[in-house]
């Protein structure tokens, strides 16, 4: 997929989705911006993390799923019958709540989709090494971690096993990376470090990410959409969302109203 001459990573258009006879968005229009971090709030049930997994077409694993409007991501609509769904999602990283390092070393965690998407004779041990530290570079984990690469993932502390989670993506040179709840997981320390992170790669990756966490979306977003009851409210630069917002609804959540 390649990158239109535009200033947004994703747009939507009228997006609808079912689960069945349940609809969990309605007419969702919304651009998420280049190179920034953009943040979903909104109680929980509005349909933040379903419109998350729309981005690379997740949803769809669930079954009984239908899904009317546009989304275009990097300037191509996502659900033409021509896009290559492993093409897609090599552009569009994910990393989920939870850590979910694969339960073998450091080093073939981040080698491991280089290993999946390449012809094995291009896979010099040069350029695994060279991938390895490049992207435990980008994720402040190479210090802690070039001693240790060929020790089981599942062993790190959890804020390295999250920041590992994003060091797997890096190698597949995605621009657009998901965060569903990245540091539910995680004690302050932690989450603190890897808002650190997403700070850090904003600029070079598009980071959109679903958060409970007010104070959050707003330590690390510049821009900000509300979503309620599968609608999104909302959408403004964050600082005028929580200090001005528009819709009544929006004060409403902000203020601890409801949700």
């Amino acid at each position: 997929m390649s990158t239109a001459a535009s200033n947004f990573s994703i747009q939507t258009r009228d997006v609808n989705l079912w689960y069945g006879d349940f609809q969990a968005l309605k007419n969702v229009s919304v651009n998420i911006n280049q190179g920034e971090v953009t943040a979903l709030i909104g109680p929980s049930g509005c349909g933040k993390t379903t419109l998350l997994r729309c981005f690379n077409r997740i949803n769809e694993r669930y079954g009984n799923v239908k899904t009317t409007g546009e989304i275009r991501i990097l300037g191509k609509n996502a659900y033409d019958p021509d896009v290559s769904l492993i093409e897609l999602r090599k552009a569009v990283g994910m990393v989920f709540q939870r850590p979910n390092p694969l339960p073998i070393s450091v080093y073939e965690n981040v080698v491991f989709g280089l290993r999946v998407h390449s012809a094995r004779s291009s896979l010099k041990k040069s350029l695994l090494d060279e991938a390895v530290e490049k992207s435990l570079q980008e994720v402040s984990l190479w210090d802690d971690l070039k001693d240790r690469l060929h020790v089981r993932a599942t062993t790190l502390q959890l804020e390295q096993q999250q920041k590992l989670c994003i060091a797997r993506l890096l190698p597949l040179k995605p621009e657009v990376i998901l965060m569903d709840e990245p540091c539910s997981a995680l004690d302050v320390e932690a989450t603190l470090a890897v808002e650190d992170l997403m700070l850090a790669l904003a600029g070079t990756y598009t980071i959109l990410i679903v958060t409970h966490n007010m104070a959050q979306a707003r330590r690390v977003s510049r821009e900000c959409a509300f979503m309620l009851l599968g609608e999104v409210v909302e959408v403004n630069r964050t600082q005028d969302l929580f200090l001005t917002p528009r819709d009544s609804r929006t004060a409403d959540y902000i203020e601890g109203r409801y949700g």
